[in-house]
């Protein structure tokens, strides 16, 4: 079997119009713009609203990747939804964008991977498409996180926003478009939606006591990620065969600016070559790294052959990373 690879053939996000500002939140909770700036970097985040489900803001995205990538809804042979906050637990969110879509070629399905559910969703499509199962596959990374916060929570509430942003792969030959993924997770439990599943189906209870809103132990995430990023960082690029130097952007999970800061200074990364959005976002868990990545594309940030590194970490917990030629 002679391998392939897959490369970027379109882009697309979308995001809510409604924000929700660090001014909003001061009318909501005990907490302050200086506050939520000086420890998130986060200035402000949208908010879906009661008719924008995780399915209608992946299918936006996903019809502007469609037409930048001059693609016809029904030679779509894959479709990947990474998200934590599907519309359902049944149907896969994926299947309702496809139906959305009238993409009756497509077989569709989600990807749990929280944060890290972008970089995983791409590995799994890179890997159908590298040997031949498939010629093209459109992954997208979409969220409504807005609907499972705690607005009197102000730890968690100040950190999440929604939106959604989709890649358009099409297989190419070994060496180019995606380099090479890197993916991990180890079963540690610091960030949860602890009710709604089969451990604790929904109840009178479980509503009562808040337990299917977001919670998290801000201080264990902090310390996972500027444990693991850099791993990721490291691996990938020794996978690749390739040095720090050789990266022309960097597309970080965008969760906090203290721990890009951080991760950048450990690995010595140039912190130019980082692009941040999470000011305009705030955390948009799967959706934050396709978003920024295709910001970055849009504003010439990113241009065709730059080598670009996605690196992101979530729930699970998981991380990882991938590198991509555009």
């Amino acid at each position: 079997m002679v391998l392939k690879s897959a490369r970027i053939a379109g882009l697309g996000y979308f995001v809510p119009k409604k924000k929700l500002t660090n001014e909003d939140l001061e009318k909501m909770v005990n907490t302050s713009d200086e506050w939520i700036t000086s420890r998130t970097g986060i200035k402000e985040r949208r908010m879906a609203g009661s008719d924008e489900s995780t399915a209608e803001l992946a299918a936006k995205a996903a019809k502007i990747a469609l037409k930048d990538a001059k693609v016809e809804v029904d030679k779509i042979e894959l479709i990947i939804v990474a998200t934590l906050t599907p519309n359902h637990l049944m149907p896969s969110t994926a299947t309702i964008v496809q139906h959305k879509l009238k993409a009756k070629n497509a077989v569709a399905f989600d990807i749990a991977a929280a944060c890290t559910g972008f970089v995983y969703a791409i590995t799994v499509a890179h890997q159908m498409l590298a040997t031949g199962l498939y010629k093209n596959a459109l992954v997208i990374g979409a969220e409504t996180m807005t609907k499972f916060v705690d607005f009197t929570d102000r730890n968690t509430c100040i950190l999440f926003g929604d939106g959604a942003g989709a890649v358009f792969l099409k297989s190419c030959k070994a060496g180019g478009g995606i380099l090479g993924t890197y993916i991990k997770s180890n079963g540690n439990n610091f960030i949860t939606i602890p009710a709604g599943g089969s451990a604790q189906p929904p109840s009178k209870e479980t509503v009562r006591r808040n337990q299917h809103y977001i919670t998290m132990d801000g201080k264990e995430v902090y310390k996972f990620a500027v444990r693991v990023v850099p791993d990721a960082v490291v691996q990938i690029l020794k996978k690749c065969k390739l040095k720090a130097d050789d990266i022309d952007k960097v597309i970080f999970h965008q969760a906090n600016v203290r721990i890009i800061d951080a991760v950048c200074a450990k690995l010595k990364i140039d912190p130019a070559k980082s692009y941040i959005n999470l000011h305009r976002y705030g955390n948009t868990s799967a959706a934050s790294i396709p978003i920024a990545l295709c910001e970055a594309v849009n504003e010439k940030v990113i241009k065709k052959g730059d080598i670009v590194l996605l690196v992101g970490f979530g729930a699970g917990m998981t991380w990882g990373s991938a590198l991509i030629k555009m």
